[in-house]
Order: structure tokens, then sequence, then C-alpha cells
């Protein structure tokens, strides 16, 4: 039985641990401290856990040098210093895994990361590499907990409101792989939100009835947009999410190769061109300088970085620059411009030949793409808190992410939104604060843990249609008429996440070992079917959407019909799992993303 409920933050450029335990009391969140190499030979605890994997040469390290409490001598370096060495060797860093991890025009089992390593060098996948990073940290809890094994706790690890179903299902073969057993995915905008909560016993008191909160979390590799609505329910007020942006592939990587360029161009005035093996290694050089700066309580003006020049020789051969805090400024201005709450994203026609890398987003302007989340029709769900013009109006801000540790940041967002709410004639967005940006997420989700014990609130997100499937009726072919096509209830509006449901008394035939078609209806009008109800004549009212070709492998050659009944989960990351299950216990998954996503 699980002790403990642990929350995992696998970031984009950090990564976090938190836990609580299952007990009678209130959930007690607390920060696990996470024992990582800093230096050859040094292990050392920190707050977080840089997710950058270093893959060493040969000869790099002295015997022994990289020796870890639970492994004398592990394959590739994790955390701290692999982002120190990273520096120096970019082209034996991987970064950005989770960014790769949602990438869909690559292979994201392959190995191809680090993607700059030269002919012959050793590379590993998104999957391996996000896979090493909850290994690090199961190793750290098994080492601090060594009564409560890993293995034993019901463990929930963050993923981006905006992945899609294949990065959900390969971070859940991450975890699987990493030899986690009891593993749960949940959105980072509500983890963050259930860490605000935790930290604010009294929230009721500060928001009310029609508060309406923007969550805007912007990591080192994605930006993700959610609202969550304040509503009442038997007297007490709730928590609803109504909508979620789409994926943004803009974060701090992004603004990380700006302030390289940035750099590389002072650099180029002065006669000193760099290539774009350099660039990569400025590139990290600028990462470690940004964060330096942002140190809180840092007063430098101005931080250093080196790279190596092409000579052969290391004297003399290196490029020395500076980091600095007009480079910062300079920079965030364009990624956080000061814009109208009209204006979109801007396209860009790119070249039709491209090297293979991530599908960054065309327009780096964030203020731009939350214009564009707020002008969604359905960005407020039932059409709370809509002005005129047709854009939502929050009342309330929570920040969350590395990024937003800037003040600068923080103040040109909020300087953009208020601007938009005061040409609608809506008050200023007040901002809801008191949480660690680096932390929150795997508070929140140790949290949200506790509340499926009982021990939280929840945030309600209920799917906001019902779903059906498509069942072919049992009659005699005649020619110039399709068989009659019946609709078959399997989701009912309103089905909460997190929940699962058997829909006995009813068994159906189910081709297996070729090619089958799956038609899938929904409706938003229809509330009350219950699941089993079929309905034979649904005219117009229920809405087709694309159909699901798939393969179910069969037990031996050829194909088979098998009898199968239906049962449905709807995850706590808004994934209807449609499970057709035989007699003999063979399961077969069919599924698909049934949130109201705002397109960005």
């Amino acid at each position: 039985m699980s002790k403990y409920v642990i929350g995992i933050d696998l970031g984009t450029t950090n990564s976090a641990m938190a836990y609580t335990e299952i007990s009678d009391e209130p959930a007690k969140v607390l920060p696990a401290a996470i024992p990582q190499l800093v230096n050859p030979g040094e292990v050392r605890e920190e707050a977080l856990l840089p997710s950058f994997l270093y893959v060493p040469g040969a000869s790099e390290f002295p015997d022994g040098a990289l020796a870890l409490p639970w492994d004398e001598s592990p394959r590739f370096v994790t955390g701290s210093l692999a982002r120190k060495r990273g520096v120096e060797n970019a082209s034996r860093l991987v970064s950005s895994a989770k960014s790769w991890l949602s990438h869909s025009g690559v292979d994201r089992t392959e190995a191809i990361l680090p993607p700059n390593a030269p002919d012959g060098a050793i590379r590993v996948s998104p999957l391996e590499a996000s896979t090493e990073y909850l290994r690090h940290l199961e190793h750290v809890w098994n080492s601090q907990q060594p009564d409560a094994p890993f293995t034993d706790q019901d463990v929930f690890v963050t993923v981006p409101a905006s992945f899609d179903a294949v990065a959900r299902e390969l971070t859940q073969k991450a975890a699987e792989a990493a030899g986690y057993r009891n593993v749960t995915l949940l959105e980072e905008p509500q983890a963050a939100f259930y860490a605000w909560i935790e930290r604010h016993p009294d929230w009721r008191e500060r928001v009310s009835l029609g508060d309406l909160i923007l969550v805007a979390d912007i990591g080192g590799g994605t930006t993700d947009f959610t609202l969550i609505a304040v509503k009442e329910e038997a007297g007490d007020l709730v928590l609803e999410r109504v909508a979620v942006g789409e994926h943004i592939l803009l974060g701090g990587d992004n603004i990380d190769l700006a302030l390289a360029r940035t750099v590389a161009a002072r650099l180029a005035q002065k006669g000193t061109r760099i290539d774009s093996f350099q660039l990569q290694a400025l590139w990290a050089n600028c990462r470690a300088a940004k964060e330096k700066l942002l140190e809180p309580g840092s007063t430098e003006t101005e931080h250093p970085v080196t790279i190596l020049g092409k000579g052969s020789g290391l004297v003399g051969g290196t490029i020395k620059a500076a980091l600095t805090r007009d480079d910062l400024q300079n920079v965030m201005e364009g990624f956080f411009p000061i814009v109208s709450s009209g204006a979109m994203p801007e396209r860009q026609t790119r070249a039709a030949v491209q090297e293979i890398g991530l599908p960054y987003a065309t327009d780096a302007a964030v203020t731009r793409h939350m214009a564009k989340f707020l002008r969604q029709p359905s960005a407020a769900g039932d059409g709370t808190r809509r002005s005129g013009s047709g854009m939502v109006c929050p009342t309330h801000i929570l920040f969350n992410g590395g990024v937003l540790h800037a003040p600068f940041v923080r103040e040109r967002i909020l300087q953009a939104l208020n601007t938009w709410l005061a040409e609608e004639d809506f008050a200023p967005v007040k901002t809801l604060s008191g949480e660690d940006l680096m932390q929150a997420v795997a508070r929140g989700a140790a949290y949200y843990g506790s509340a499926r014990h009982g021990k939280g609130v929840r945030i309600r997100g209920g799917i906001p249609r019902s779903y059906y499937i498509g069942v072919e009726s049992s009659m005699p072919a005649v020619p110039g008429f399709p068989a009659p096509l019946k609709a078959f209830t399997v989701a009912t509006f309103g089905m909460e996440e997190g929940t699962d449901l058997r829909i006995p008394g009813r068994e159906f035939s189910l081709t297996v070992g070729e090619p089958a078609e799956f038609r899938i209806f929904s409706s938003s009008s229809r509330k009350d079917d219950p699941p089993g109800t079929m309905i034979e004549d649904f005219g117009e009212d229920l809405e087709e959407l694309p159909p699901m070709e798939v393969h179910f492998p069969a037990e031996g050659e050829g194909h088979e019909r098998v009898r199968v009944s239906f049962e449905t989960v709807v995850t706590e990351t808004g994934v209807l799992q449609l499970w057709c299950v035989a007699p003999d216990g063979r399961r077969w998954k069919l599924e698909f993303n049934v949130r109201e996503r705002v397109a960005a």
C-alpha cells in the first residue's frame, strides 16, 4: 500500500520532485532535495535536476569521477555537471529532450540526440533521455526513503497541457522504462494551480463566484495557456478548467538562442564570425549566463561567455564575449511586445527544405499567442466574462515557469493584458502570487495526488461533449444501400477526468488482424444519454469526427472476429480511451483527445 504521493515535474530545462504523506491530515507537501554531480567527483544536493544529459568521451573523466551513491559507473552524466560540461562541449550535450518528445516530425524512439553530434558519436533518443531523468529521480527517492520503495508509491508526472496523445504516451513509456509502476500523468498548468491552492488554504476568500483565472505557463520549451473558472455547486465554490491552448513550442530555449545570436552579431561586428557548431556552444553559454544574471539578488550588469575558436590550440584560440542586462531586456522585448488584443501570430513563409530540428513557433511573440488564445470562441467555455468584441476577460492570472522568474517578463504580460482589459471596460487582472515558479508544478502534482485520496480540492473539467461509436447493423446486404449505422454511447457529457467505467450488458463483433475503420461521433446538445445507450436514428444531433483507421493485432495469422464489450477511461490529461475487451481477457485500445482546445 502506498505511503506517499510523489509529484514529478519532468521539465524541458529543469526537473523537480515533491512529495506528501498519505494520512488523515490535510496534505503537507515537501520538496525533495536531488543529489547529483556538480563537479567531477563531487555529489551535492540541489533543489532542481537540470534536464541535461552529457555523453562522456571514453577517457574524458578519471575513473570514479562520475560515481553516484547508487551507481559507481553511470553511462551518462545527468544534471548540473552535464549542463556545465555541455557549455564546453555542446556536441555531446542532450538538451530539450521534452520538446523533441513532442516533435511529430521525427521518430522519437530513434537515437537522434544530440542532433549536432559528430559522426560516430553516441546518440540517444528523446525517449531514452527522458527515461534517464526519471530514473535518476527514482534512485534519489530510494536512497532517501529506503523504507518506502519508489515503486510502491503513487507517482504523478506532469506534461504540458498541449502535449498530444503520442507525446503523453511516450512520457508514460519513459516512466515505465525507468521502473515506475503506479504512474499517472497530469497537466502542468493544473499542477501549478494546485500548488497555489496548497499554499493558500483560504483560496475561497481570494477568488469569487464568476472569476476566471488565466494560468500562463512559460517554461524552457513550451508556452501553455489554461483558463480555470470559479463556479458554484451546492452553495460551495468549485473550480473548473474551461479551456486549454494548443501546442506552442516557444519558451526559454528560443530566448537563449536569441541571446546567442545577439552576442554572435556583436562578435561579427568586431571581425569574429562563428560557425554553426560554435553557435551551439554559444547558445549553451548564454543559457548559463542568463540564469546567473536572473538569480535573485544578482547585481551583475554583464556575465562573461567563452567559446573555443577554430584553431587547434586552446591558448589564443578562445573567443571571449559578454552577455549584458541590456541584451536581456532588448531580447525579452521582442518576445513580449505590447500589441493590440486583435494581433494574431504571424505566419512566415519557410524554405521547402529544412534541416531536421524542432518545429518552433514561427512567431516568437508570446503576447500575440496570448491574444489569440483569449479571442478563440471556445476559450471561456460557457461564455462567462466575454467582452462585446469577443475577447475573454480573466479576473486573475497565475504565472508559472522559469521564464517568468524575470520581473520584466511578468510586467510586460500584465501591461499587455491590462491594456486589453481597459479597452474592453474591464478591471485590471489580479496576480495570484506566493508560489515558487520552479517548484510549483512538482508540488502541485503531489497535492493533486493527495486530493485524489480525499485530502484536497480537485479542479473539475468534465468532458464537454457526449461521445458515441458507430455500430454497423447486422443485416443482409442490399444493392445500392449501405448497412444502417447506429450510435452507441461510450462517454457522457461531464464525465470527469481520472474516471473509468465498464459498459455492461452489450457485446459487439470486432475485426482484428486487418485494418478496420472506427467511426466516432460527438454531441454538445445530447447531454443525458447514459453510457450503453444505443441510438438508431440520430439525424443531425451527432457530429461525426474524422474516421480512425486502426490495425488491432490478432493472435494468429489472418483476421478474426472477436466478441467484445467496451470500457471507457477519461485520463487526467483529457484523453478518452475506449477499450475493447474480449471474454478471454485480450484488450485493444482506441484513444483520442476530448479537450476543447484553443488553436494557437
